[in-house]
Protein backbone atom coordinates (compact mmCIF):
# COMPACT_ATOMS: atom_id res chain seq x y z
CA UNK A 1 0.00 0.00 0.00
CA UNK A 2 2.88 2.51 0.92
CA UNK A 3 4.79 1.81 -2.04
CA UNK A 4 1.84 2.09 -4.14
CA UNK A 5 1.38 5.70 -2.46
CA UNK A 6 4.98 6.15 -3.47
CA UNK A 7 4.59 4.62 -7.03
CA UNK A 8 1.48 7.59 -7.64
CA UNK A 9 4.65 10.67 -6.58
CA UNK A 10 6.91 8.35 -9.06
CA UNK A 11 4.62 8.66 -12.11
CA UNK A 12 3.33 11.70 -11.92
CA UNK A 13 7.03 13.33 -11.24
CA UNK A 14 8.59 11.39 -14.15
CA UNK A 15 5.26 12.88 -16.26
CA UNK A 16 5.73 16.03 -15.39
CA UNK A 17 9.54 15.90 -16.55
CA UNK A 18 10.97 16.14 -12.96
CA UNK A 19 14.04 14.55 -12.02
CA UNK A 20 13.29 11.64 -9.61
CA UNK A 21 16.57 9.75 -8.31
CA UNK A 22 15.18 7.20 -5.63
CA UNK A 23 12.33 4.59 -5.26
CA UNK A 24 13.10 2.78 -2.43
CA UNK A 25 11.29 -0.14 0.05
CA UNK A 26 11.92 0.88 3.51
CA UNK A 27 14.57 2.95 5.76
CA UNK A 28 18.16 2.44 7.20
CA UNK A 29 21.11 0.94 5.04
CA UNK A 30 20.62 -0.17 1.89
CA UNK A 31 20.36 -3.92 1.48
CA UNK A 32 19.71 -3.70 -2.15
CA UNK A 33 19.65 -1.56 -5.19
CA UNK A 34 19.55 -1.22 -9.05
CA UNK A 35 19.70 1.99 -10.95
CA UNK A 36 17.66 2.45 -14.33
CA UNK A 37 18.78 5.59 -16.04
CA UNK A 38 18.76 8.49 -13.62
CA UNK A 39 16.70 6.79 -10.91
CA UNK A 40 17.93 4.19 -8.20
CA UNK A 41 15.31 1.35 -7.27
CA UNK A 42 15.96 -0.56 -3.88
CA UNK A 43 15.53 -1.97 -0.80
CA UNK A 44 16.55 -0.80 2.72
CA UNK A 45 16.83 -2.60 6.03
CA UNK A 46 13.87 -1.14 8.17
CA UNK A 47 10.74 -2.09 6.37
CA UNK A 48 8.85 0.80 8.06
CA UNK A 49 7.84 2.39 4.88
CA UNK A 50 9.29 3.79 1.57
CA UNK A 51 10.48 7.08 -0.48
CA UNK A 52 10.50 8.29 -3.64
CA UNK A 53 13.05 11.12 -3.95
CA UNK A 54 12.41 14.06 -6.09
CA UNK A 55 14.85 16.68 -6.57
CA UNK A 56 14.17 19.96 -5.00
CA UNK A 57 10.96 19.40 -3.22
CA UNK A 58 11.80 22.79 -1.17
CA UNK A 59 13.71 25.92 -1.14
CA UNK A 60 16.13 24.38 1.87
CA UNK A 61 17.45 21.69 -0.47
CA UNK A 62 20.45 22.40 -2.05
CA UNK A 63 20.19 21.28 -5.89
CA UNK A 64 22.67 21.04 -8.86
CA UNK A 65 22.80 23.83 -11.07
CA UNK A 66 21.70 21.76 -14.02
CA UNK A 67 19.28 19.79 -12.22
CA UNK A 68 17.22 23.15 -11.38
CA UNK A 69 15.19 23.38 -13.86
CA UNK A 70 13.78 19.90 -13.36
CA UNK A 71 13.37 20.14 -9.86
CA UNK A 72 10.07 19.94 -8.09
CA UNK A 73 10.00 23.74 -6.98
CA UNK A 74 10.66 25.07 -10.62
CA UNK A 75 7.89 22.87 -11.93
CA UNK A 76 4.05 25.13 -12.42
CA UNK A 77 1.62 24.78 -10.66
CA UNK A 78 -0.58 22.16 -11.56
CA UNK A 79 2.03 19.93 -11.43
CA UNK A 80 3.13 20.32 -8.34
CA UNK A 81 -0.17 19.91 -7.05
CA UNK A 82 -0.83 16.80 -9.30
CA UNK A 83 2.72 15.57 -7.96
CA UNK A 84 1.61 16.11 -4.43
CA UNK A 85 -1.80 14.70 -4.41
CA UNK A 86 -0.66 11.67 -6.45
CA UNK A 87 0.11 10.08 -3.08
CA UNK A 88 -3.61 9.84 -1.52
CA UNK A 89 -5.11 9.73 -5.28
CA UNK A 90 -3.44 6.07 -5.10
CA UNK A 91 -4.93 5.37 -2.05
CA UNK A 92 -8.39 6.58 -2.85
CA UNK A 93 -8.27 4.15 -5.84
CA UNK A 94 -7.05 1.30 -3.90
CA UNK A 95 -9.55 1.70 -1.91
CA UNK A 96 -12.60 2.39 -4.70
CA UNK A 97 -10.91 -1.01 -6.50
CA UNK A 98 -10.82 -3.00 -3.23
CA UNK A 99 -14.69 -1.85 -2.57
CA UNK A 100 -15.79 -2.96 -6.28
CA UNK A 101 -13.72 -5.70 -5.51
CA UNK A 102 -16.19 -6.59 -2.18
CA UNK A 103 -19.23 -6.14 -4.26
CA UNK A 104 -18.65 -7.34 -7.69
CA UNK A 105 -16.53 -10.99 -6.68
CA UNK A 106 -16.38 -12.00 -2.20
CA UNK A 107 -20.59 -10.07 -2.43
CA UNK A 108 -20.92 -7.92 0.15
CA UNK A 109 -23.12 -8.85 3.65
CA UNK A 110 -26.49 -8.89 2.93
CA UNK A 111 -29.49 -9.23 4.67
CA UNK A 112 -31.55 -12.54 3.06
CA UNK A 113 -33.83 -15.41 3.78
CA UNK A 114 -32.54 -17.61 6.87
CA UNK A 115 -29.53 -20.05 5.42
CA UNK A 116 -28.46 -22.91 7.00
CA UNK A 117 -24.68 -22.07 7.70
CA UNK A 118 -24.08 -25.02 9.52
CA UNK A 119 -25.72 -28.30 10.79
CA UNK A 120 -25.52 -29.19 14.83
CA UNK A 121 -24.55 -32.28 16.12
CA UNK A 122 -26.39 -34.52 18.66
CA UNK A 123 -24.74 -36.68 21.48
CA UNK A 124 -26.81 -39.47 20.64
CA UNK A 125 -28.12 -40.33 17.04
CA UNK A 126 -28.90 -37.90 14.20
CA UNK A 127 -30.46 -34.43 14.15
CA UNK A 128 -33.69 -34.24 12.64
CA UNK A 129 -32.05 -32.11 9.96
CA UNK A 130 -29.10 -34.70 9.40
CA UNK A 131 -32.10 -37.40 8.75
CA UNK A 132 -34.15 -35.08 6.47
CA UNK A 133 -31.27 -33.92 4.24
CA UNK A 134 -30.75 -30.34 4.66
CA UNK A 135 -27.62 -28.85 4.14
CA UNK A 136 -25.27 -26.58 4.80
CA UNK A 137 -26.45 -23.06 2.25
CA UNK A 138 -29.52 -24.10 1.93
CA UNK A 139 -31.82 -21.04 1.63
CA UNK A 140 -35.64 -21.43 4.10
CA UNK A 141 -38.01 -20.22 1.94
CA UNK A 142 -41.21 -21.54 3.46
CA UNK A 143 -42.20 -24.17 6.14
CA UNK A 144 -45.41 -25.77 5.77
CA UNK A 145 -46.87 -23.89 3.67
CA UNK A 146 -45.96 -20.13 5.23
CA UNK A 147 -43.49 -18.05 3.69
CA UNK A 148 -40.32 -17.53 5.73
CA UNK A 149 -40.13 -13.96 6.03
CA UNK A 150 -37.73 -13.95 8.89
CA UNK A 151 -34.91 -15.88 11.56
CA UNK A 152 -37.04 -14.95 14.45
CA UNK A 153 -40.49 -16.07 13.26
CA UNK A 154 -38.92 -19.37 11.67
CA UNK A 155 -37.35 -20.37 14.83
CA UNK A 156 -40.48 -19.40 16.93
CA UNK A 157 -42.44 -21.39 14.83
CA UNK A 158 -40.29 -24.38 14.70
CA UNK A 159 -39.89 -24.40 18.64
CA UNK A 160 -43.74 -24.64 18.83
CA UNK A 161 -44.00 -27.81 16.75
CA UNK A 162 -41.98 -30.76 18.34
CA UNK A 163 -42.77 -34.35 16.93
CA UNK A 164 -44.91 -32.70 14.38
CA UNK A 165 -43.87 -33.88 10.59
CA UNK A 166 -43.10 -30.11 8.60
CA UNK A 167 -42.79 -29.47 5.47
CA UNK A 168 -39.19 -27.36 4.32
CA UNK A 169 -39.27 -25.63 1.41
CA UNK A 170 -35.40 -24.44 0.80
CA UNK A 171 -32.90 -22.93 -2.12
CA UNK A 172 -30.47 -25.16 -2.84
CA UNK A 173 -28.14 -23.76 -5.65
CA UNK A 174 -30.78 -22.50 -6.94
CA UNK A 175 -33.41 -24.79 -7.40
CA UNK A 176 -36.56 -25.31 -4.81
CA UNK A 177 -36.10 -28.50 -2.75
CA UNK A 178 -39.05 -29.96 -0.55
CA UNK A 179 -37.95 -32.00 2.55
CA UNK A 180 -40.15 -33.16 5.37
CA UNK A 181 -38.28 -32.71 9.05
CA UNK A 182 -39.98 -33.84 12.51
CA UNK A 183 -38.24 -30.88 15.39
CA UNK A 184 -37.52 -33.57 18.55
CA UNK A 185 -37.93 -31.60 21.71
CA UNK A 186 -34.82 -30.17 23.00
CA UNK A 187 -35.79 -30.91 27.06
CA UNK A 188 -34.52 -34.27 25.90
CA UNK A 189 -31.46 -33.41 23.51
CA UNK A 190 -27.72 -32.89 24.35
CA UNK A 191 -25.96 -30.93 21.40
CA UNK A 192 -22.24 -30.79 21.12
CA UNK A 193 -21.00 -27.68 20.80
CA UNK A 194 -17.07 -26.69 20.33
CA UNK A 195 -16.32 -30.49 22.02
CA UNK A 196 -18.83 -29.35 25.07
CA UNK A 197 -22.13 -31.01 25.61
CA UNK A 198 -25.06 -28.59 26.01
CA UNK A 199 -28.65 -28.97 26.70
CA UNK A 200 -30.87 -28.03 24.01
CA UNK A 201 -33.52 -26.96 25.89
CA UNK A 202 -34.49 -26.16 29.78
CA UNK A 203 -35.22 -29.78 30.89
CA UNK A 204 -37.97 -28.27 33.27
CA UNK A 205 -39.51 -26.02 31.05
CA UNK A 206 -42.21 -26.22 28.29
CA UNK A 207 -41.58 -28.41 25.44
CA UNK A 208 -39.16 -27.11 22.24
CA UNK A 209 -38.81 -28.19 18.85
CA UNK A 210 -35.22 -28.75 17.52
CA UNK A 211 -33.84 -29.51 13.93
CA UNK A 212 -30.10 -29.07 14.72
CA UNK A 213 -29.20 -26.41 12.14
CA UNK A 214 -27.36 -22.96 13.09
CA UNK A 215 -28.91 -20.16 10.82
CA UNK A 216 -27.72 -16.84 9.61
CA UNK A 217 -29.78 -14.62 7.54
CA UNK A 218 -26.74 -12.31 6.32
CA UNK A 219 -24.87 -13.97 3.88
CA UNK A 220 -22.40 -12.42 1.23
CA UNK A 221 -24.20 -11.50 -2.45
CA UNK A 222 -22.02 -9.99 -5.37
CA UNK A 223 -23.67 -8.30 -8.20
CA UNK A 224 -23.05 -7.24 -11.65
CA UNK A 225 -20.26 -4.75 -12.54
CA UNK A 226 -22.06 -2.24 -13.42
CA UNK A 227 -23.81 -2.60 -10.05
CA UNK A 228 -20.56 -2.89 -8.45
CA UNK A 229 -19.25 0.39 -9.71
CA UNK A 230 -22.32 2.43 -8.37
CA UNK A 231 -22.03 0.71 -4.96
CA UNK A 232 -18.57 1.21 -4.84
CA UNK A 233 -18.69 5.24 -5.26
CA UNK A 234 -21.48 5.31 -3.44
CA UNK A 235 -19.83 3.38 -0.24
CA UNK A 236 -16.71 5.45 -0.94
CA UNK A 237 -18.59 8.81 -0.45
CA UNK A 238 -19.67 7.04 2.79
CA UNK A 239 -16.70 6.25 3.95
CA UNK A 240 -15.19 9.66 3.26
CA UNK A 241 -18.03 11.71 5.74
CA UNK A 242 -17.52 8.48 8.58
CA UNK A 243 -13.12 9.18 8.13
CA UNK A 244 -13.77 12.58 8.70
CA UNK A 245 -16.12 12.78 11.30
CA UNK A 246 -14.13 10.02 12.99
CA UNK A 247 -10.53 12.15 12.92
CA UNK A 248 -12.78 14.87 14.29
CA UNK A 249 -13.95 12.85 17.76
CA UNK A 250 -10.63 10.96 17.91
CA UNK A 251 -8.34 14.47 17.48
CA UNK A 252 -10.51 16.39 19.34
CA UNK A 253 -9.29 17.45 23.52
CA UNK A 254 -11.58 15.04 24.74
CA UNK A 255 -10.87 12.21 22.41
CA UNK A 256 -6.93 12.88 22.90
CA UNK A 257 -7.70 13.33 26.52
CA UNK A 258 -9.34 9.57 25.87
CA UNK A 259 -6.55 8.12 24.16
CA UNK A 260 -3.51 9.25 26.79
CA UNK A 261 -5.83 7.48 29.53
CA UNK A 262 -6.18 4.21 27.45
CA UNK A 263 -2.20 4.30 27.06
CA UNK A 264 -1.97 5.50 30.63
CA UNK A 265 -3.70 2.41 31.73
CA UNK A 266 -3.35 -0.36 28.88
CA UNK A 267 -0.89 -2.04 31.17
CA UNK A 268 -4.04 -2.87 33.63
CA UNK A 269 -7.21 -2.92 31.87
CA UNK A 270 -8.21 -4.77 27.85
CA UNK A 271 -8.58 -1.87 25.60
CA UNK A 272 -10.46 -2.58 22.43
CA UNK A 273 -9.52 -1.77 19.41
CA UNK A 274 -11.46 0.39 16.15
CA UNK A 275 -11.75 0.71 12.82
CA UNK A 276 -8.31 2.79 11.81
CA UNK A 277 -11.10 4.72 9.05
CA UNK A 278 -13.82 5.75 11.13
CA UNK A 279 -12.72 5.77 14.77
CA UNK A 280 -15.45 4.01 15.44
CA UNK A 281 -15.35 1.29 18.51
CA UNK A 282 -15.95 0.69 21.99
CA UNK A 283 -15.70 3.88 24.15
CA UNK A 284 -15.91 6.10 21.68
CA UNK A 285 -12.96 4.96 19.43
CA UNK A 286 -9.09 4.95 19.56
CA UNK A 287 -5.82 5.16 17.58
CA UNK A 288 -4.00 2.13 16.01
CA UNK A 289 -0.85 1.84 15.06
CA UNK A 290 0.52 -0.86 12.28
CA UNK A 291 0.72 -3.42 14.57
CA UNK A 292 -3.13 -3.04 15.59
CA UNK A 293 -3.92 -2.66 11.77
CA UNK A 294 -1.97 -5.98 11.52
CA UNK A 295 -3.95 -7.82 14.39
CA UNK A 296 -7.24 -6.27 13.56
CA UNK A 297 -7.02 -7.86 9.69
CA UNK A 298 -5.73 -11.05 10.64
CA UNK A 299 -9.06 -11.41 12.38
CA UNK A 300 -10.92 -10.18 9.17
CA UNK A 301 -9.42 -12.51 7.18
CA UNK A 302 -10.44 -14.91 9.51
CA UNK A 303 -14.35 -13.70 9.64
CA UNK A 304 -14.63 -13.67 5.64
CA UNK A 305 -12.77 -11.56 2.57
CA UNK A 306 -15.77 -9.74 2.17
CA UNK A 307 -14.56 -8.06 5.88
CA UNK A 308 -10.94 -7.62 4.78
CA UNK A 309 -11.33 -5.96 1.84
CA UNK A 310 -13.74 -3.69 3.40
CA UNK A 311 -10.95 -3.14 6.07
CA UNK A 312 -8.35 -2.55 3.33
CA UNK A 313 -10.29 -0.07 1.64
CA UNK A 314 -11.48 2.03 5.32
CA UNK A 315 -7.30 1.61 5.94
CA UNK A 316 -6.41 3.41 2.65
CA UNK A 317 -8.67 5.98 2.54
CA UNK A 318 -7.83 7.23 6.64
CA UNK A 319 -4.18 7.23 5.06
CA UNK A 320 -4.98 9.17 2.30
CA UNK A 321 -6.65 11.62 3.82
CA UNK A 322 -4.69 12.45 6.82
CA UNK A 323 -1.68 12.62 4.54
CA UNK A 324 -3.49 15.35 2.86
CA UNK A 325 -3.32 17.43 6.86
CA UNK A 326 -1.41 20.85 5.70
CA UNK A 327 1.76 20.66 7.28
CA UNK A 328 4.69 18.67 6.80
CA UNK A 329 6.57 16.44 5.96
CA UNK A 330 3.00 14.92 4.93
CA UNK A 331 1.65 15.51 1.51
CA UNK A 332 -0.51 18.33 2.72
CA UNK A 333 1.99 20.27 3.20
CA UNK A 334 3.28 20.90 0.24
CA UNK A 335 0.17 21.32 -1.51
CA UNK A 336 -0.16 24.40 1.22
CA UNK A 337 2.47 25.55 0.24
CA UNK A 338 2.12 25.68 -3.37
CA UNK A 339 -1.22 27.27 -2.64
CA UNK A 340 0.35 29.94 -0.39
CA UNK A 341 3.45 30.45 -3.52
CA UNK A 342 1.07 30.33 -6.44
CA UNK A 343 -1.34 33.19 -4.46
CA UNK A 344 1.94 35.13 -3.84
CA UNK A 345 3.59 35.09 -6.89
CA UNK A 346 2.86 37.83 -9.21
CA UNK A 347 2.84 37.66 -13.46
CA UNK A 348 6.33 37.40 -14.40
CA UNK A 349 7.89 36.91 -10.84
CA UNK A 350 7.25 33.44 -8.80
CA UNK A 351 6.93 33.85 -5.50
CA UNK A 352 9.12 30.94 -3.13
CA UNK A 353 8.18 30.37 0.30
CA UNK A 354 10.73 30.37 3.08
CA UNK A 355 10.41 27.04 4.39
CA UNK A 356 12.86 27.61 7.38
CA UNK A 357 10.07 29.50 9.14
CA UNK A 358 8.08 26.56 8.98
CA UNK A 359 10.56 23.98 10.25
CA UNK A 360 10.06 24.50 14.32
CA UNK A 361 6.43 23.58 13.49
CA UNK A 362 7.03 20.97 11.35
CA UNK A 363 9.28 19.31 14.06
CA UNK A 364 6.76 20.27 16.97
CA UNK A 365 3.36 18.59 14.51
CA UNK A 366 6.42 15.06 13.65
CA UNK A 367 6.91 15.08 17.46
CA UNK A 368 2.94 14.90 18.20
CA UNK A 369 2.87 12.34 15.78
CA UNK A 370 5.63 9.90 16.68
CA UNK A 371 4.54 10.36 20.49
CA UNK A 372 0.89 9.12 19.56
CA UNK A 373 2.82 6.33 17.07
CA UNK A 374 4.39 5.33 20.23
CA UNK A 375 1.57 5.51 22.12
CA UNK A 376 -0.65 3.37 19.85
CA UNK A 377 2.02 1.10 19.34
CA UNK A 378 2.70 0.47 22.96
CA UNK A 379 -1.47 0.28 23.63
CA UNK A 380 -1.54 -2.51 20.68
CA UNK A 381 1.41 -4.67 22.07
CA UNK A 382 -0.22 -4.43 25.79
CA UNK A 383 -3.86 -5.13 24.93
CA UNK A 384 -4.07 -6.29 21.03
CA UNK A 385 -6.58 -4.41 19.03
CA UNK A 386 -10.17 -6.43 18.31
CA UNK A 387 -12.33 -5.90 15.73
CA UNK A 388 -15.75 -5.25 16.77
CA UNK A 389 -17.85 -8.33 16.10
CA UNK A 390 -14.26 -10.14 15.79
Amino acid sequence: MIMLHELGHFATAKWSGMKVTQYFLGFGPRLWSIRRGETEYGVKAIPAGGYVRIVGMTMLEEVDPSDEARSYRQASFPRRLLVAFAGSGMHVILAFVLLFSLYAFSGAPTVTSPTISSLGQFSKGLSPAQRAGLKPGDMIVAVDGRKVTGLDSLITFVNKHPGDALTFVVDRNGHDLTLRVTPVDGRHVVEVIGGQRVQAANPSGPPKGVVGVVLTDVRNVSVGPLTAVGRAGSQLGSMFAQTFSGLAQVFSLHGLSNFAHQVAVAGNSKASGSSAASGQGSGGGTILSIVGAVQIGAQAARQDVAALLYLLAAINLFVGIVNLFPMLPLDGGHVAIAIYERARSRKGRSYHADVAKLMPVAYVFLLFVVLIGLGALYMNIVNPAQLPGG
